[in-house]
């Protein structure tokens, strides 16, 4: 492991994580791959572990930990194949939660931020609108002040945890005449009259609950506001740089497990008297493949260390997002490929790999939309800041 940013205390916690989602979460992978459901007692025993509040403070229950905690729970997930529990999991901790801890107040995160340290609540975050894709700005739904409430009317999509979470953290208008300077964010408990959730059907990631939401004059009071009315585009392009490097880690773990995957099994693959591992275009191609991840690998971590020590990354976690799922994709369907025809049997891991890592170049912002903030920033000089 990369003693530049890892310790001994990492490395101990790595191996307590793996011993745990190998006793409570691997033997359940596949019924919940197929049903499409995960069982609500393993939050509360992720939350028992600590592992919930890793990179949140201790006050309200958390560890408080540096970030390389974070990419080692990002990396071990990844290598238990199943990219719908795994986004269940940081959807949680690193979409829902981050906005309860940055923005919300005392009483929010008591209420909200506690238990899902714990595990008792389950959180999603709720941006993306069916007309609206990546165009943050572009949003429809609206939150109407109204004496010491909140009406909001709207939809969202593509909601990751979106249909068995217990609260969810949304963004809506506010100020509608002021486009993005109008926009606040607010969380919402599942039960309140008018939210209502329709599942939807997905190519990868089926053990997660994604789902499309429908606000319907739903009345919350004005205490559930996070932050300041109308900061809340700020907000989010604030905590965007976090989710682009999350996804990036997680395309370099999953690359990174299907390269062991695919180099295992071709050292017992024979094929004219050796095994395939000897045959020199297949060598050269894992070659090229393992370059490719350990680059992405290295750029992510220097990244996290920058994140870590409180620098503004945007530039550098959009290019990671950009990069490394480009870069996973690539390396899952050459693995794929050196199986042959058992790569496309869902007795193996590829199939399920594959369709997984598909979503990487388009959740959490497009690859397309991503390429224009880099442009934006290296050929038009625009200086993104972070929120003060």
């Amino acid at each position: 492991m990369n003693s530049m940013y890892f310790t001994e205390e990492h490395n101990l916690f790595r191996e307590s994580l793996k011993d745990f989602l190998n006793k409570e979460v691997v033997p359940n992978i596949e019924e919940w791959e197929k049903t499409g459901t995960i069982d609500k007692s393993i939050w509360k025993k992720f939350g028992d572990m600590g592992f919930l509040g890793i990179s949140y403070p201790e006050t309200y229950g958390g560890l408080n930990l540096d970030m390389f905690y974070m990419v080692i729970l990002l990396e071990e997930l990844q290598k238990i194949n199943s990219g719908g529990f795994a986004a269940a999991v940081w959807a949680h901790m690193y979409l829902a939660m981050t906005h309860l801890n940055a923005e919300g107040d005392e009483a929010i995160k008591q209420n909200y931020l506690e238990p899902s340290i714990s595990g008792d609540k389950l959180g999603c975050l709720c941006i993306t609108e069916p007309f609206g894709g990546s165009d943050v700005a572009g949003m429809r739904t609206t939150a109407v002040k109204d004496g010491d409430t909140y009406v909001i009317n709207g939809s969202k999509t593509f909601i990751t945890n979106g249909v068995y979470s217990d609260y969810l953290v949304v963004a809506a208008k506010t100020t509608p005449e002021i486009g993005n300077k109008g926009i606040s964010i607010f969380v919402i408990d599942r039960e309140t009259p008018g939210v209502s959730a329709t599942k939807l059907d997905k190519l990868g990631w089926r053990a997660s609950d994604t789902g499309e939401i429908a606000f319907d004059n739903v009345r919350i009071p004005v205490s559930n506001l996070m932050g300041e009315e109308n900061k809340g585009f700020s907000y989010i392009v604030q905590h965007f740089g976090l989710e682009r490097l999350i996804m990036g880690v997680n395309a370099h773990a999953r690359a990174e497990y299907a390269l062991d995957y695919a180099k295992q099994y071709m050292s017992e693959r024979m094929a004219f008297g050796k095994s395939i591992d000897n045959f020199q275009a297949l060598r050269h191609k894992l070659s090229d493949l393992y370059t490719e991840m350990e680059f992405c690998k290295e750029f992510n971590y220097s990244v996290a260390y920058k994140l870590n020590k409180g620098h503004y990354v945007v530039k550098e976690a959009t290019m990671s997002k950009l990069k490394s799922t480009q870069m996973a994709d690539d390396v899952i369907y050459h693995c794929l490929q050196f199986l042959g025809g058992y790569g496309y049997m869902e007795d193996y891991p590829m199939a399920r790999l594959l369709r997984d890592s598909r979503l990487g170049p388009i959740g959490g912002g497009t690859s397309e939309i991503l390429r224009e903030i880099i442009a934006k920033i290296v050929i038009d000089g625009k200086d993104y800041k972070p929120v003060t």
